[in-house]
């Protein structure tokens, strides 16, 4: 990984944040950082090791020996521990333990990134607690987690907390305009991400079914109920994305409100959140869909035009 902090969008008090610490040498055992998914944590969390690691005056130089073992992934003083398949299990956390007592290879620290945080299961919290409770003089920890509710309090206080920012609209906007230029990224897009580049990027490769949801939503009043359904197609050849989907619909829903048609969209959305709950629990995807499409139009149609 070769970058720097001025090439990550957003959160600016974090980085100088981040950044005095390290010049200072004021860097704690442990830390939490917290945000919405996608938002960029691991990449500061990465950089920040980085720059911890780094042996010049000007960090991260990308030149000295833990960098350029850092950029090829070989830096025996960093470690980078992802969920196995849904959850961090204790089995993780104890061979991270085994390591912990060994002293750095490179210089004075050892960095241990716990990512997704929140998945590792209450034994595997209860075993790494004991850790942070007694930390070695050279271990630094860096739990990453999109909700903290579901870390242990006793976890959670051992912890330094940084809170990251969600991204504006405007940073994904410019960012999604430099990084795939050729893709038409709408404001109602950039909307559905929630403050998010990873969201922002995976809706970039959605683009063109998204485009084809917003020509369902602003048809509503302009074709026939029997047509309408059979937009539902385009949800059936979807499935992977269909939560995607219907948030785009909301959120298409959400920009139509005018004061002729605000109970329509209101009650639409409610259609749509309740579709979403359906699926979770339903097996029948395609009587959701078409339910969700048929009582849609007759809210801007049947309903509307009723005296």
């Amino acid at each position: 990984m070769d970058t720097n902090f001025s090439e990550i969008i957003g959160n600016s008090k974090i980085k100088k944040i981040l950044t005095d610490s390290v010049q200072k040498n004021n860097i704690l055992h442990s830390y939490m950082f917290v945000g919405t998914d996608g938002i960029g944590k691991k990449i500061f969390a990465t950089e920040f090791a980085k720059m911890i690691l780094c042996e010049s005056d000007e960090k991260p130089c990308g030149k000295c020996k833990p960098c350029i073992e850092f950029n090829s992934n070989n830096n025996p003083d960093f470690f980078l521990i992802e969920p196995d398949k849904n959850s961090l299990k204790i089995d993780q956390i104890r061979e991270m333990q085994k390591t912990i007592l060994e002293k750095p290879i490179n210089g004075s620290k050892k960095i241990y990134i716990i990512n997704d945080s929140e998945k590792m299961t209450k034994e595997a919290q209860n075993c790494l607690l004991k850790t942070l409770e007694e930390p070695q003089d050279f271990i630094v920890i860096i739990l990453i987690c999109s909700n903290e509710n579901e870390i242990l309090p006793t976890v959670k206080s051992r912890c330094t907390k940084v809170f990251f920012d969600n991204i504006s609209d405007t940073d994904i906007g410019n960012y999604m305009q430099m990084k795939n230029n050729a893709v038409n990224f709408s404001e109602n897009m950039i909307r559905l991400c929630n403050g998010s580049i990873g969201r922002a990027n995976e809706i970039a490769g959605k683009a063109d079914v998204l485009e084809k949801i917003e020509i369902i939503v602003n048809s509503v009043t302009s074709v026939d109920e029997l047509d309408f359904i059979k937009y539902s197609e385009i949800f059936y050849e979807n499935k992977e994305d269909i939560y995607l989907l219907l948030d785009y619909v909301y959120v298409l829903l959400s920009q139509k409100i005018n004061r002729a048609n605000m109970m329509c969209c209101i009650e639409s959305m409610n259609y749509v959140q309740k579709a979403k709950k359906k699926l979770q629990y339903s097996n029948n995807y395609d009587m959701c869909i078409d339910g969700m499409l048929m009582n849609m139009w007759r809210e801007f149609n049947e309903k509307n035009n009723r005296s």
